[in-house]
């Protein structure tokens, strides 16, 4: 069995461990952060099945404008950044064509269908408290906006996603916490939330750690490399030897492939949440409405308000505006809610140009994988990733097919 190196402790590298580790392999994940504490600490907390719409959708060119001269749309870039941003840009605008829609959303679906059953898997007796499949709620304010939305109901209903339509009044039966203010909504019943993913990271990574699975606090700088393999990682914390290597890390991924001589397209959709009080009564299941492109998740420690992506690269601080938003939203959706928030979080979601995450052995290497580029989705696709990459890895037929996840496409 083979020594393989994870570089990323964040949902997906920590999944792809335990599901090697099950195959009988020794693991070592290398992150400068604690497990979860990364992006996967802030994410909204969806697990939906039914997420199968990509975020370029036909149309995306008519909303540009307003992605550099409204800081408060829902997806902004920073003017600063857009000439190092554009090459990413132009990619996915030509991914919203119709033909290739369909395409990318049937493989959405295969990789977030079983996400639960394989999470149950990883979490064992602690899935209970962790995973709960409540339903989701999207919200329409207005029968014109239920009607701009037709692409993503045609989309589900042609991949056989449960849904159903609900008026106003079951509306408010079925989630009295709810202002008055949505004329429709689509319920589907088989997605849910996570109370907490970082408890779930966490959670994982305590059992790789029991079976023998080592943690290694220090940050991936290069690779050892020679006749199409990587012998060894080049750390802050020196040259450490290794059987194979599996990239997970996140959007940081793109500066460890450039090192392997790969050119993958991926951006970082700075995404930010606010963790705010309870309100009365409380929600039971995550919230979308669909025109502020923002979840609203009850979580074990509040409400979370998690949405917005802003492209603004790796190194530019929080935008306290942008965070500042969310709660605003929210006190407009749900009239029960008081107090100011408790928490305020920016993190980086790894985004291709497809909304497809790059899964699959690395064109140039012999024993590299790569598993990254899961944008707003990591958390629903996080854990059949790691049973897709312990499959590879065994040369076994794997639990969904590879081929629309593969490095090259691009």
């Amino acid at each position: 069995m083979a020594n393989i190196a994870i570089v990323g402790a964040g949902v997906i590298g920590i999944s792809c461990a335990a599901f090697l580790q099950r195959d009988g392999h020794s693991v070592t994940i290398y992150d400068p952060l604690p497990p979860g504490e990364g992006c996967s600490f802030g994410n909204a907390g969806s697990i939906g099945p039914g997420s199968v719409v990509p975020l370029s959708t036909p149309g995306i060119v008519r909303q540009a404008v307003s992605w550099i001269t409204d800081p408060d749309s829902p997806l902004w870039i920073d003017w600063r950044y857009l000439p190092r941003a554009l090459p990413w840009l132009v990619k996915f605008i030509a991914a919203g064509a119709r033909p290739r829609i369909d395409g990318i959303a049937k493989a959405l679906r295969l990789l977030h269908a079983d996400s639960f059953k394989h999470y149950r898997t990883l979490l064992g007796v602690d899935a209970g408290n962790l995973l709960h499949v409540s339903g989701q709620l999207y919200l329409y304010e207005s029968d014109a906006a239920f009607a701009k939305d037709a692409l993503g109901r045609e989309l589900r209903a042609s991949l056989g996603i449960r849904s159903e339509i609900l008026g106003p009044d079951e509306i408010r039966e079925l989630e009295p916490s709810l202002g008055p203010r949505f004329a429709k909504a689509i319920y589907l019943p088989d997605s849910g939330h996570c109370s907490n993913p970082h408890r779930l990271v966490a959670t994982i990574a305590e059992d790789v750690a029991r079976n023998g699975g080592r943690f290694v606090r220090a940050s991936v700088r290069d690779f050892e490399q020679d006749a199409g393999q990587v012998r060894a990682l080049v750390t802050d914390a020196g040259r450490i030897p290794c059987d194979m290597v599996v990239v997970a890390a996140g959007a940081w991924s793109q500066r460890l492939a450039g090192r392997l001589g790969l050119r993958i397209p991926l951006e970082s959709l700075r995404g930010y949440h606010v963790m705010l009080p309870m309100p009365t009564p409380a929600p039971s299941r995550p919230l979308y409405p669909l025109a502020a492109k923002i979840m609203m998740t009850p979580m074990e420690h509040g409400l979370r308000i998690a949405g917005t992506a802003e492209i603004a690269g790796l190194d530019a601080p929080m935008n306290e505006r942008r965070a500042a938003a969310l709660g605003k939203i929210a006190k407009r959706y749900f009239p029960g809610i008081t107090g100011e928030p408790i928490s305020v979080w920016m993190g980086h979601r790894p985004a291709t140009p497809d909304s497809l995450p790059v899964i699959g052995p690395s064109p140039l290497h012999g024993n590299v994988l790569l598993a990254f580029g899961h944008g707003q989705t990591g958390l629903i696709g996080g854990s059949t990733t790691g049973l897709l990459v312990s499959d590879l890895v065994a040369s076994r037929k794997p639990t969904i097919d590879p081929y629309p996840y593969r490095a090259n496409r691009f």
